[in-house]
């Protein structure tokens, strides 16, 4: 311990000994660490924002359906039907983490408004507890559903243009039954929403769960929708629920395996931030490499003098290795500190965002630093000035004593 002391002290002195040439070297450090930092956190602010998007645009944290819905309910929705009440749905809503669980019904057909009709895609859902999972529904006109308005509807944007009615406009829905035949019930527009997405906007309507059960002529739902306390406790709680649930053939689905553009999107993204890790590592390692060789050269009389009065070869490698793991902590400490800095200005500003391709408003994105993040960041500021030190340390435990001597006469 005496003697790692001492040479951690040596290696100090020799850091400082070239003030300009240290500095130089852990900037380059703390501008790659920073640059890591700033980057990686939009990333990972896109990851977030991706994912909750998802999740609090009505997909939820967990669903749950009858097995072979996924595949087929689509085409022939009414075999898979979930129960109203169940002891199944009750012991589900009592489950840890689980804040709520909400039902949703899906159906399609026409709506109707004077001489205009046009094809939907439709969704009951219970008006009471689906803000649980349905946060970001931005209501453009009028009121949100109320499940003390079982006969209001909401419809989208489009829709509603396409139809030519606002709120308190009369429309009839017009949908098959589950035994084939054809219902329709009436109601009026309480509002409407959008999503962001033009596409969807365009076909899409919801209605209060009872008025698309009377449309439809069924009870209970297709989907159970699931919120968590937190998005992280998901794979965790969906192994527990369907440990839990193994004998009552229900589905658990967790939101990642049906958010397919978010999937895409880490992928895409973690590939290029393994590229940019790759590049500053490479800047790193010559800029370190470079300083170090220099002091090799530099100090070559020194390091034989140092050898000549018994200094192993050994203690020459540790010593030049310490000083390019010095460097590394400075600099990383130091790009650390610039980094989450400037991402709380940055984000406290906000970084203006293009609409993404298929919807239609823009948004401001921030950078989120995480500790997993700002940990990898120190570590690969370590490992490249380490890495780099090996070389520069080795040419210098190689010299030959007298050739070393004799260096600078």
């Amino acid at each position: 311990m005496a003697m790692a002391f001492v040479d951690l002290k040596l290696a100090v002195r020799n850091t400082y000994r070239h003030r300009t040439r240290t500095a130089i070297a852990i900037s380059a450090i703390g501008f790659g660490v920073m640059a890591l930092l700033l980057a990686g956190g939009f990333v990972e602010w896109i990851f977030w924002a991706t994912a909750e998007a998802a999740i609090q645009t009505g997909l939820g944290h967990i669903r749950v359906v009858r097995p072979g819905y996924q595949e087929r309910g689509v085409s022939n929705p009414f075999p898979y039907l979930l129960p109203e009440t169940s002891p199944e749905l009750s012991a589900l809503t009592g489950a840890p983490h689980v804040t709520g669980v909400t039902p949703r019904l899906n159906f399609s057909g026409l709506v109707s408004h004077g001489e205009t009709t046009l094809a939907f895609i439709g969704e009951g859902v219970n008006p009471d507890n689906e803000h649980l999972v349905n946060r970001y529904l931005e209501i453009a006109e009028g009121e949100n559903l109320s499940g003390l308005d079982p006969k209001g509807f909401i419809l989208g944007r489009g829709l509603a243009a396409s139809l030519g009615v606002r709120p308190g406009d009369n429309v009839v829905l017009l949908a098959t039954t589950a035994s084939g035949g054809m219902n329709a019930v009436e109601g009026h527009v309480r509002g409407l929403f959008s999503t962001g997405a033009k596409a969807f906007d365009d076909v899409a309507l919801r209605v209060p769960i009872e008025s698309s059960r009377t449309l439809l002529s069924v009870a209970g739902a297709h989907i159970w929708v699931v919120s968590l306390d937190r998005t992280e406790q998901t794979p965790e709680s969906v192994a527990e629920l369907r440990a839990r649930f193994a004998e009552t053939g229900l589905q658990f689905i967790p939101w990642f395996d049906l958010a397919d553009y978010y999937t895409k999107t880490v992928a895409l993204l973690t590939s290029q931030m393994d590229v940019v890790r790759l590049i500053i590592g490479l800047i790193i390692v010559l800029s370190i490499s470079n300083t170090l060789i220099m002091n090799v050269l530099e100090r070559t009389s020194e390091i034989g003098t140092l050898m000549a009065m018994g200094t192993r070869r050994r203690e020459i490698l540790t010593l030049f290795l310490s000083e390019g793991l010095l460097l590394g902590i400075a600099g990383g400490a130091l790009g650390l500190a610039a980094g989450v800095a400037l991402a709380e200005i940055i984000s406290a500003v906000g970084i203006p965002m293009p609409p993404p391709p298929g919807r239609s408003s823009a948004y401001s994105a921030a950078i989120l630093v995480t500790w997993r993040l700002a940990a990898g960041a120190f570590a690969i500021a370590i490992a490249t000035t380490v890495a780099a030190s090996i070389y520069p340390a080795w040419k210098a435990s190689r010299l030959a004593i007298v050739d070393a001597l004799r260096h600078s006469r």
